[in-house]
Formats: structure tokens, sequence, C-alpha cells
């Protein structure tokens, strides 16, 4: 599959390594677990109200480093066009999933970037999607 992808980045004068803003990301399936054990949970009875969790991998990556990565691992040419920054926009997000580890015995299986968007394609390319 040969296609080439345009999009934009909003910012490139935050406080990081490489100017783009930085953020956690989660693997669906760790998603899929953490919300499964958070419904045994409700199912075992062991809730008394409502409970929130914060899900993430703990570990940020920046904008261009999920572009480089995902260059790497797909053999796309990701293109990218730099844009202003949205309003708001903070320059880092990292979620502590603590709680989720200590109440549900929940931690991410997949917190590597590579093995995130490794994954994600091979599931594209296994479905017969486009990017």
């Amino acid at each position: 599959m040969n296609q080439c992808t345009k999009l934009q980045v909003y910012g490139d004068d935050y406080d990081s390594s490489d100017g783009t803003c930085i953020r956690d990301y989660i693997h669906v399936n760790d998603l899929c677990d953490a919300h499964l054990s958070a419904m045994n949970r409700l199912l075992d009875g062991k809730v008394s109200g409502a409970e929130a969790y914060n899900l993430g991998n703990g570990q940020g990556f920046s904008v261009k480093e999920v572009i480089e990565v995902s260059r790497k691992v797909t053999g796309v040419p990701v293109e990218y066009r730099v844009v202003a920054r949205r309003p708001g926009d903070p320059p880092q997000l990292v979620g502590s999933s603590q709680k989720a580890g200590e109440v549900l015995g929940w931690h991410p299986k997949h917190a590597g970037l590579d093995d995130i968007i490794k994954t994600a394609w091979q599931w594209v390319n296994r479905s017969n999607r486009t990017i």
C-alpha cells in the first residue's frame, strides 16, 4: 500500500524537544481491558458509587515523534504542515493511571509507541482499510 497522508501539526513552538506538543497515547486494546476491569468490579459488587479513572500509559510523545514512528513502522511518507497553535492547547498532557493500577489491577500492555502504531497498522492492513 503506497499512500501518502497529509495532516496539520498545530504549533511547533512548544517547550518540548522538537517544539510540538506532547500527548499520552493509549492502545485501544489497553483501553478495552481497563473498561472490562471496571465493569467486572461493578458486576462483582465492589462499587458503592461512581468511580473515575485516568487511563494512559504514563508516557508522553510529541506529535513529531508520532509522525516519525508512523513513517518508520508503516513505510508511508507522512506529509504534514505546521499551522498556528489552537487556542487553549496545553503543551503537555500525560495521564497517570496509578489509581486504575491500584484499584483495578490494570496496567497498559502496549506502552511503546512503536507497538501501538505497529498493531494499528496491522489492523488497517488486515481490514483492507485506507488511511
